[in-house]
């Protein structure tokens, strides 16, 4: 991958070598081009078959973001679709989402379909490179603005378990967690990591919790304690939209 088409990798490691050490060809680069378009291009279709009804405690948001340019939104990595969605509509009130995204070749396709989203990159990796992506976290949300959100149970799991990165972002920075959720009328789910794809013609129901900001001095016992309190909050939020469903 040359030093042009790095999308933005704040890392010399990344740059040079990937866990499975496949390099961006031209051809990946040719096929790349041709399915992103035709990828965003399904989802956006995805979300206009569907219809959301209800946005509940979307003020939370605009109080957050009238205090501090940036935040940190958190919802369960089953509820990318819709949660995705309502950050990347917030553009206009000044928030700028972002996603951390594999800093691997394959990782690049994501990162062409967030950037044609109008989403910020972050390349890292949770589970392989977790130092780097907390710190490059950091450095998108306290010096670039950018609100990187974050599944805090991740694409592996366990689901809806919610671990201590959010809450350590949030302490660093200052910045309040903003949880989110939603609730489809009709949806399918992915069997392998419980996704949620809601059907043609659903009417969906996003709820946004209010600011959680997490004091400097909090010991480990509270950090756990807040974790806890977070897992509530995501589980309240989506009864919330779903009550809001009727």
């Amino acid at each position: 991958m040359s030093a042009n088409d790095d999308g933005g990798l704040r890392n010399t490691l990344y740059r040079t070598t990937t866990r499975s050490g496949r390099r961006m060809t031209r051809g990946r680069r040719l096929l790349y081009v041709i399915t992103v378009p035709l990828a965003t291009g399904l989802i956006r279709a995805w979300w206009r078959l569907c219809r959301v009804v209800r946005i509940e405690g979307l003020e939370h948001l605009e109080a957050a973001l009238a205090r501090a340019p940036s935040l940190v939104p958190c919802y369960w990595h089953q509820h990318q679709l819709y949660c995705g969605k309502l950050l990347i509509e917030q553009r206009p009130r000044g928030l700028t989402p972002g996603w951390l995204i594999s800093p691997s070749v394959d990782g690049e396709l994501g990162a062409m379909m967030v950037r044609r989203f109008g989403g910020a990159v972050i390349r890292g990796s949770s589970t392989h490179t977790g130092a780097r992506a907390l710190r490059d976290y950091y450095q998108a949300l306290a010096r670039e603005a950018v609100s990187p959100a974050i599944t805090p149970d991740g694409p592996r799991g366990p689901p809806w378990k919610f671990k201590p990165g959010a809450v350590l972002l949030a302490q660093l920075s200052g910045r309040p967690m903003i949880p989110l959720s939603y609730a489809a009328s009709r949806a399918l789910k992915i069997k392998w990591d419980r996704f949620v794809i809601p059907l043609p013609f659903s009417r969906i129901a996003i709820a946004v919790g209010e600011p959680v900001y997490v004091p400097k001095g909090l010991d480990a016992a509270g950090l756990e304690r807040l974790q806890l309190d977070m897992e509530s909050r995501l589980r309240g939020l989506f009864e919330e939209a779903d009550r809001a469903l009727g």
